[in-house]
């Protein structure tokens, strides 16, 4: 059965139009009155729903039961990452959220091939927010992870509050890495801070060491840089259960 995000609040009994982007889901899918299928808004647990008109650019549907279904991760992980170049932030974006990433927060820096302000910097996030989304129908999960607007790394550090969490780590080499253990207990939350191609300059990682942030090593070899926040996001999942 379709799995389709409703922008719109949904609760059993309604009847609605859905928002553009949800009916442009459902006529691509080429569903017909008295087709059946799962709709989620994102606030948790999902609803079976069945078409009941189909317009040229507007499907109403009549929304069911509401399932509680939770298919979040048992910790939040969150990761800060240098935006890699080309399509490979889709492809970070798309298999986080599939793995069960709390939030991905994109950011550039000094090695970062990738440039973004204003609008197309506001077209990117929006972009990959839809990215997310459309892992989220195709995984199963109920809950959208945010991706956030793109920050400076150095303004970014600065801004983190009391409520970021408080196992952050940045992800590098050297004598003073540390291996990637349970780096927080289940119910916990973790930060991961990645480079672009290329890494983080030594400036940027002192600058997040001095933010809290240790440095951890995921092995000796040199992962690409969407791969490495994946292997850290999967290896803490896997350590929590």
């Amino acid at each position: 059965m379709p799995r389709i995000h409703c922008a719109t609040p949904l609760a059993p009994g309604a009847q609605l139009g859905l928002p553009p982007g949800a009916a442009r889901h459902v006529q691509v899918l080429r569903l017909q009155p008295g087709d059946t299928l799962t709709l989620f808004d994102g606030r948790g647990g999902e609803f079976g729903a069945t078409v009941t008109r189909m317009g040229r650019s507007d499907v109403d549907v009549q929304v069911g039961a509401r399932l509680d279904a939770e298919r979040e991760a048992d910790i939040a992980v969150h990761l800060a990452v240098g935006m890699p170049a080309n399509d490979r932030m889709d492809w970070l974006v798309e298999k986080a959220t599939e793995l069960g990433v709390a939030s991905i927060q994109p950011l550039q820096t000094a090695h970062g091939v990738l440039r973004l302000a204003g609008e197309r910097a506001q077209k990117k996030q929006d972009h990959w927010q839809a990215v997310a989304v459309a892992a989220c129908e195709q995984c199963g999960r109920n809950r959208v992870p945010p991706v956030h607007p793109v920050r400076d790394l150095g303004a970014w550090l600065d801004g983190l509050g009391d409520d970021a969490p408080a196992a952050r780590h940045v992800l590098g080499f050297g004598d003073a890495a540390q291996p990637l253990g349970g780096a927080a207990p289940a119910g916990g939350s973790a930060l991961f801070l990645s480079g672009p191609e290329g890494g983080l300059n030594p400036q940027e990682e002192a600058r997040a060491r001095a933010r809290g942030f240790m440095l951890t090593t995921l092995g000796p070899r040199i992962l690409r840089a969407e791969t490495a926040p994946l292997a850290a996001l999967m290896h803490l999942l896997a350590v929590a259960g």
